[in-house]
């Protein structure tokens, strides 16, 4: 029997809805969410994938054909960090035998060769790192792993891609210079910023700042379209 038969993995939950941020923001799209993460953002929006992992263990065939069962002709695998997962690989392949369209969203600090149509990373700046009473031994770990770009690198060098950095302040901006002055490779139309938050107040103050620094840099605005259509809640 193949490693489909043989192994699990937790997923959180598998659901179909809109595509909320980035270049295909607004697209119907079934999402795959793993659950386990090597990172403790301490402004993560889905901390029963990361803070407090939970879901439902599942061989890589039933995730497939439940993945099958929704009409999106878009997959969007994401987590929690998908890219831990030692099955990905084959799930891609058989979510590529649905014609499906795929994005996997990273945070770019793990590296798979596998097959999809758009790697969204989301590189974690100093902003992401938790303070000691939240994260405990997590903090140091953290932010020893955070950055690796190394993976970037080497993902951008494969993959279709779009750079996803999350903001806070406006001290952020110069954090995301210094990064990118990494990567000279990388055009500012791959690049977008989007606001800190899981209210859609404090995403429209942050938004309001930061939509003319990306008019003056090149870079995209990226808006948090499913909490403005949902709120923050699970399955969406």
């Amino acid at each position: 029997q193949g490693s489909c038969e043989k192994f699990g993995v937790l997923i959180a939950e598998i659901f179909q809805s809109r595509q909320g941020e980035g270049r295909l923001t607004g697209t119907d799209s079934v999402f795959v969410r793993f659950s386990g993460c090597n990172l403790r953002c301490w402004f993560c929006d889905t901390p029963y994938t990361s803070w407090e992992p939970e879901g439902l263990s599942m061989k890589l065939n039933e995730v497939a054909l439940a993945v099958a069962e929704h009409s999106a002709a878009h997959a969007v695998i994401t987590g929690g960090e998908p890219m831990l997962a030692l099955q990905l690989r084959e799930l891609c392949e058989r979510i590529h035998g649905m014609d499906k369209h795929i994005t996997i969203e990273t945070a770019g600090t793990v590296f798979q060769d596998v097959e999809c149509d758009l790697m969204s990373i989301s590189p974690k700046l100093a902003n992401s790192t938790p303070t000691f009473e939240r994260g405990g031994a997590w903090r140091a770990r953290h932010e020893a792993t955070r950055h690796r770009p190394d993976v970037i690198r080497r993902l951008i060098e494969r993959h279709v891609y779009q750079l996803k950095f999350v903001v806070d302040a406006p001290s952020d901006l110069v954090d995301i210079d210094v990064y990118l002055a990494e990567f000279p490779e990388v055009s500012p139309t791959r690049v977008w910023l989007m606001p800190q938050g899981i209210e859609v107040n404090e995403l429209q103050k942050r938004e309001a700042w930061l939509e003319p620094h990306c008019a003056q840099r090149g870079f995209h605005l990226c808006p948090r379209r499913h909490i403005e259509w949902y709120g923050n809640v699970r399955g969406t």
